[in-house]
């Protein structure tokens, strides 16, 4: 079975508009497709109106991004229900783009301080309409020629921790996955290699396998067979749910040249009975 339940548009760090990522999905022969941009779902209509009523099944998610031990933690959400709590998801995320504008501005003032100039207005004006984050800083980067790659740009000045990082206020794990149940949605953690310690990522799954993180990203489009290997033991240490996706940005990651996985037998059959479908 083909899928992609972990891809990004226009509509947060993505390079292409939502019906065009699912455009291309739907090219590759994808069946089971969620956009998940970060802290939004603002291209769900644009992607139904591509692949709606067709053989692919469409799902309303988002990436959420939550905070643990210090650090950033994404969470994929995925079947978003509209009705009271899906409301109550909304509010919470116009209160981070909120603070994700105010963080670049504060962003652009600590480059200054290192001679780089980018001017946050006219970068806050080019996001309008989505959710504004480093890397539409890391585009501005790359167009003054301060750096030749958004990697480049995360790597010398905007990974977390970096000299021109600035934290954002996040969500616990437990309260972002409580949001989206409450919305009827089923919570996976994603890319769980970006953690760079096995032992961290058990011991985040083993605090909140509970409070509904039923799922973990096991088959990820850069991952090996070995790889996956290890995260689906975890799966099975725990009861997870193996989910899957590209991690498609277009341009800015050129890595992953098309949305869409291809999962081994029996796989999608499983995501799809956990997502009721």
């Amino acid at each position: 079975m083909r899928v992609e339940l972990h891809c990004h548009s226009l509509h947060s760090d993505g390079s292409f508009p939502a019906a065009e990522v699912a455009r291309r999905a739907q090219r590759t022969g994808v069946e089971l497709f969620c956009l998940t941009d970060h802290d939004t779902c603002g291209g769900f209509d644009d992607t139904v109106a591509v692949l709606g009523g067709g053989s692919c099944r469409v799902l309303r998610g988002l990436e959420l991004s939550c905070r643990a031990n210090g650090r950033t933690v994404h969470v994929l959400l995925y079947g978003l229900q509209p009705g009271e709590g899906l409301v109550r998801l909304q509010e919470r995320l116009d209160a981070i783009h909120s603070e994700r504008r105010d963080r670049l501005r504060r962003i652009c003032g600590r480059l200054a301080g290192m001679g780089i100039h980018v001017d946050a207005d006219r970068l806050l004006s080019r996001t309008h309409g989505r959710t504004p984050g480093r890397p539409d800083v890391a585009r501005a980067l790359i167009e003054q020629g301060v750096v030749s790659t958004p990697q480049e740009a995360f790597a010398r000045f905007l990974r977390d921790g970096g000299p021109a990082d600035v934290p954002l206020e996040r969500l616990s794990v437990a309260d972002g996955v409580a949001l989206g149940l409450g919305a009827g949605a089923r919570a996976s953690l994603a890319h769980p290699h970006t953690f760079g310690d096995f032992a961290q990522v058990r011991a985040l799954v083993a605090a909140h396998r509970d409070c509904g993180l039923q799922g973990l990203e096991a088959y990820y489009g850069s991952y090996a067979r070995a790889e996956s290997e290890g995260w689906l033991r975890l799966c099975d240490e725990f009861a997870l749910v193996p989910t899957g996706g590209s991690d498609f940005h277009g341009d800015m990651n050129p890595a992953v040249t098309q949305p869409g996985i291809t999962l081994p037998p029996g796989a999608g059959e499983r995501i799809t009975a956990w997502l009721g479908l």
